[in-house]
């Protein structure tokens, strides 16, 4: 670990497992995630409390996969929440969300419950992503907006825009495409999203970010106060984290050099066919021209030759 240490920094990484659960996962530090959701609702919904729940949950039936999300919470108000924190990108990331989700309301109704009650509450699952989730073949975004890092998905009616159920939501926020200054900085999630970006590299608090706010944050990560336990808990998420950031653009390097091959020999093969087909057409073509010639000093007519050869009635004047 001698090594790790040397590029440690001053504050613990909050998109290490260790560091999305000291920061937000703790019920002495919950003011912060009560904070950070807030700050993402934007006023839609104020949250004054949360209560942690279980992270595991084994399947209904036994052929069903058991889910462990990274932070399941219960609102004041009943509301359910999924936080999660995706380091890599994942193929079927929005899948695994909308499934998460499933799972949860599924399971607010008691199994053979009769009636006609089917009031559910609302549940909403927040992802902080470490990649562009609108790569990898994923369609882009529609229309332009000037916060393409922020996605704030609910169900709606796709002809009028009028949402059709306001109690399931999505809230995803790709970190790479948050690449706003401190002077841009305009709301709180925009501090939150600054602070989660570059924590790691800070050596302090910095006077653009709300002292009120973000105090705690640097007083809970402050690596020097963190026990020998937790050291090491820290020094091993940090190296999970780097392995598979290591083995993923590996990964990705291979593929995109396999592709740029690929292509090459796409290319060159395509550029065969076309030398192939071209050579063969100027062979036709220099055939037809002798024999056309043949065929006028037979005195057969022009109109007949062109007929017969393919050539145009100019191209045969110019043999003369």
């Amino acid at each position: 670990m001698g090594k790790l240490k040397r590029h440690i920094g001053k504050y613990v990484d909050p998109s290490t497992d260790f560091g999305w659960k000291l920061y937000f996962g703790r019920e002495e530090n919950k003011i912060l995630l009560i904070e950070f959701l807030n700050s993402l609702f934007e006023g839609e919904k104020i949250i004054a409390d949360l209560r942690y729940k279980p992270v595991e949950h084994d399947g209904d039936y036994e052929n069903m996969r058991r889910v462990v999300f990274d932070l399941h919470c219960i609102g004041n108000k009943g509301e359910i929440f999924i936080i999660e924190m995706q380091q890599l990108f994942q193929e079927f990331f929005k899948d695994r969300a909308v499934y998460y989700t499933s799972r949860l309301i599924n399971k607010q109704l008691p199994r053979g419950s009769k009636g006609n009650n089917y009031c559910l509450p609302e549940v909403y699952f927040i992802g902080i992503l470490e990649f562009n989730m609108m790569e990898n073949g994923n369609a882009p975004l529609h229309q332009i907006t000037n916060r393409p890092y922020y996605h704030d998905v609910v169900l709606c009616d796709k002809s009028t825009n009028e949402i059709f159920y306001d109690k399931l939501g999505y809230k995803l926020v790709s970190l790479p495409l948050f690449d706003k200054r401190p002077e841009e900085l305009v709301t709180i999630m925009d501090q939150w999203l600054y602070l989660l970006k570059h924590l790691s590299t800070m050596d302090k608090l910095p006077s653009f970010l709300d002292k009120r706010i973000f105090g705690l944050i640097f007083e809970v990560g402050e690596i020097g106060k963190l026990t020998k336990e937790d050291m090491m808990s820290y020094e091993s998420s940090l190296k999970h984290k780097r392995d598979a950031e290591s083995v993923f653009n590996s990964a990705l390097r291979s593929g995109e050099a396999l592709g740029h091959a690929k292509g090459l020999e796409k290319g060159l093969e395509k550029g065969l066919k076309e030398g192939r087909a071209k050579g063969r057409a100027e062979g036709e073509h220099k055939q037809a021209i002798e024999s056309a010639r043949k065929m006028l000093n037979k005195g057969y007519s022009k109109e007949d030759i062109s007929e017969i050869s393919g050539l145009s009635i100019e191209e045969i004047e110019k043999l003369k």
